[in-house]
């Protein structure tokens, strides 16, 4: 008898949680420490809005949220950790379109230890608009005129990037197919290495990341012609975008988001997209993303970022294809 009663009120409390409703199960997570991974150094850009991201989101859920680095193979070994975590909600990763659409698309089949599918969205975290500078030596103050040089001298100017198969790269042979300039892709291991090359006009142009590169061209060391997002940067409203300066429809930006491992409850992930929303439309955020060169998302939620992982993995598997581009 004693036995009958247990499984008796085995199957009682495997009834209850099987019929509790989704807004249960988000009230009752998180109950202990969530780990927010970065799969990039502490120090960068990505990683101190990760740290932004986690106090507001901690002070939301009434646990901690705690940024831990796993960096390395152009954050691919902090991204596979997360696909291969539980899917409970305790482990998130503040990915960005390097990890979820340039590395699937330049690495061979297999060599990745994920796959996009191995992730639930939760929502875009921020925008990160570059922008296209140019040397002061160089005789051209738009982008128009850019393009008109580089066409009479083709094969004789030269642009940078941040290293072989990166954002940077991949906005500059945009730019290069949409516009049929014939140019040289020299790449660096980061756009502040480049920099000194560009200033003395060793190196015509590079598209960068705009905080750092608003005070050089504030100092007059460098010049900027055009912002690589669909609209105007909220840091720099006077100057026009690449759409509007005659390259219609260009946009090439970097975005980080928010994702959990596979399978992670849909009323997990509910409350997590629910909480950044909130967090993302906090002033001091605004202000703090931006100081790291972040604007807020125009389309947060899962839908939002599925639709932009689409339009880029459209937009940068055509110039991959066209470029040839591997990782060196």
């Amino acid at each position: 008898m004693k036995f009958r009663a247990i499984l008796a009120h085995i199957i009682t409390l495997a009834c209850f949680v099987l019929s509790a409703s989704p807004s249960a199960l988000a009230q009752a997570w998180p109950s202990r420490t969530v780990t927010l991974v970065v799969p990039f150094a502490a120090g960068g850009g990505t990683d101190a809005i990760a740290r932004v991201v986690a106090e507001k989101l901690a002070a939301r859920l009434g646990q901690p949220v705690v940024v831990e680095n796993k960096a390395g193979a152009a954050s691919a070994i902090g991204t596979a950790y997360v696909a291969k975590a539980p899917a409970d909600g305790y482990t998130l990763l503040m990915t960005t379109n390097s990890a979820l659409v340039i590395l699937p698309l330049i690495q061979q089949a297999g060599s990745l230890n994920y796959s996009r599918d191995d992730f639930s969205l939760i929502g875009l975290t921020g925008i990160l608009p570059n922008i296209l500078i140019v040397s002061p030596k160089l005789p051209v103050n738009s982008t128009t005129e850019l393009i008109d040089h580089a066409k009479r001298n083709p094969g004789q100017l030269s642009f940078a990037s941040s290293g072989n198969g990166t954002i940077t790269h991949l906005i500059g042979e945009l730019f290069k197919a949409r516009t049929g300039i014939d140019v040289v892709h020299v790449p660096y291991r980061t756009g502040v290495q480049a920099a000194p090359d560009v200033m003395e006009g060793r190196i015509h142009y590079l598209f960068d990341n705009i905080i750092w590169s608003l005070p050089m061209i504030r100092a007059g060391k460098l010049k900027g012609l055009a912002i690589s997002t669909r609209q105007r940067s909220l840091l720099a409203p006077d100057i026009p975008t690449v759409a509007e300066s005659g390259v219609p429809g260009f946009e090439g930006i970097t975005w980080l988001g928010l994702a959990a491992p596979a399978k992670t409850p849909d009323a997990v992930v509910a409350r997590l997209d629910t909480e950044l929303r909130a967090v993302l439309s906090e002033p001091d955020v605004i202000a703090k993303l931006a100081a790291t060169g972040a604007e807020p998302p125009t389309a947060p939620g899962p839908a939002g970022m599925r639709a932009l992982l689409a339009e880029d993995i459209a937009r940068w598997s055509g110039i991959l294809s066209e470029g040839k581009i591997k990782l060196q």
